[in-house]
């Protein structure tokens, strides 16, 4: 690996942690001001993963390309997902969401496209590791993930439209006390947002023991991930606590784009993987 592409992995292992830090500390920014920056960063990033990704994009074994192909479908989605650290987190008063309305119907809407691009993605590192031999962990990955996709899709259109609609007429009648119906479909929603981001997480956990199984993981890799996957499906489906630790920790591993942390993680070592000396798993 070059210093160049050293540098570029290091910038794009941070890109997640410094949006999420940005969002939480600074919140919403004006549109004006966050989205010249974001395109700025994106295209960095572009120029990072083109550097990273050198030996794998442009190599002549279709298995390589293939890789290659695969870490780009988990990769790109965060390109867009940055620009949620000049967003903010959601609103947090019914007068906040319909002032944001359109922003909050883009954040969604990216989520769900990054949602089917980070699926298909591995779908396509499935097919690779069953040609490889691993026919047990990532097909379990796969079909947690199958299972995931269709409940986050209607968990963000909930966000997204839902709510919106929801809020913007709630504040145009002055509703003092909410009705039955949403009260209930509040309720049923964070059933749902509990399941998909475990499931999600498990998903990850299924795909690093795979990952590990044919060699492309080193064992110590392969533990933080499923430590860190199998204690963000745990708290996703933890029932409220008071402990104040628990809620933090809860509420963070449910952020909608924090289940793709790790699987953009693995997308980066896809890439490196061309980087080094190892052996191609036919």
């Amino acid at each position: 690996m070059t210093n160049l592409q050293a540098l570029s992995r290091f910038y794009l292992t941070l890109v997640p942690f410094l949006a999420a830090a940005v969002a939480l500390a600074i919140g919403h920014s004006k549109p004006q001001l966050y989205l010249p920056i974001w395109l700025v960063h994106a295209l960095l990033m572009v120029i990072a993963v083109r550097h990273l990704g050198k030996n794998c994009l442009t190599s002549l074994d279709p298995q390589q390309r293939q890789r290659g192909a695969i870490a780009l479908l988990v990769i790109i989605p965060w390109t867009f997902f940055t620009v949620f650290a000049g967003m903010g987190p959601p609103p947090t008063s019914i007068a906040d969401w319909v002032a944001t309305a359109t922003e909050q119907q883009i954040r969604y809407a990216l989520l769900i496209a990054g949602g089917i691009s980070i699926t298909a993605g591995f779908a396509l590192l499935a097919n690779q590791l069953r040609q490889s031999g691993e026919k047990t962990y990532g097909l379990l990955g796969l079909l947690a993930m199958g299972i995931a996709l269709p409940l986050f899709i209607l968990n963000m259109a909930y966000w997204g439209s839902f709510l919106v609609e929801s809020f913007t007429h709630f504040s145009g009648v002055s509703m003092a006390k909410r009705p039955d119906w949403y009260l209930a479909m509040r309720a049923l929603f964070t059933w749902i947002s509990g399941v998909e981001v475990a499931l999600f997480y498990l998903a990850t956990a299924g795909f690093a023991q795979a990952l590990q199984s044919i060699g492309w993981f080193k064992a110590r890799a392969c533990r933080l991930y499923l430590i860190f996957s199998l204690a963000g499906a745990l708290l996703s489906v933890l029932p409220p606590f008071s402990i104040e630790p628990l809620v933090i920790a809860t509420y963070l591993v449910s952020i909608p784009a924090f289940p793709f942390i790790m699987p953009y993680l693995m997308g980066l070592h896809l890439l490196n993987l061309a980087n080094r000396t190892l052996p191609i798993v036919q």
